[in-house]
């Protein structure tokens, strides 16, 4: 993954440079002050969401994000998934109460 893609300051310049804009065009449209673009772009400061989303928009731009799960790669935890899955349905149930019953007392310490 490019960390620097997701860095606010790129995502604005880019947006910008996109739409052709000057950082005074794009915070009239975006409602808010040349300095606060240059700020922003400079990496000085950075936005909250919102005005992120705001500025990105004036551009004529949508920031779109998503979770996606990735694989557990090298996990102590795989390692015992043949033995669940040797264990009947009852012994399964078991085993989650064990679990669950720790975890609570866990909680309280």
């Amino acid at each position: 993954m490019n960390d620097r893609a997701l860095r606010p300051a790129d995502l604005v310049r880019a947006a910008r440079y996109r739409a052709g804009l000057t950082q005074r065009a794009l915070a009239e449209r975006a409602g808010t002050a040349q300095s606060v673009v240059a700020r922003i772009e400079g990496g000085h400061t950075d936005p909250s969401s919102e005005t992120l989303v705001r500025l990105l928009h004036a551009a004529g731009v949508e920031l779109r994000c998503r979770l996606v799960d990735r694989p557990v790669v090298e996990s102590h935890m795989l390692d015992d998934v043949d033995r669940i899955l040797a264990l009947t349905p009852a012994e399964r149930l078991r085993e989650t109460a064990r679990v669950d019953r720790f975890t609570k007392a866990a909680r309280r310490v």
